[in-house]
């Protein structure tokens, strides 16, 4: 388990069977920010103690600019 893993308490593994809520597309591990994003919907959601609150109320908008940190399975 990497120290992002241990820090969020989130397995990457996870992200497999996890879709964005609106676009049913994957999501990205972002470990900088303990978050999840949606690079098609321009969201990001966010990992409260290992779980991710994927509800679009709770997600965090990304800027165009923006470029998420990507962690490889």
């Amino acid at each position: 388990m990497s120290e992002a893993e241990r820090i969020s308490g989130i397995d990457v593994r996870m992200l497999e069977l996890l879709s964005c809520p609106l676009t049913k597309g994957p999501l990205v591990w972002d470990p900088e920010r303990c978050e999840l994003v949606s690079k098609v919907a321009r969201l990001a959601y966010p990992v409260h103690d290992g779980i991710p609150v994927l509800l679009p109320s709770e997600a965090r908008a990304i800027d165009p600019d923006e470029t998420p940190v990507t962690v490889k399975k």
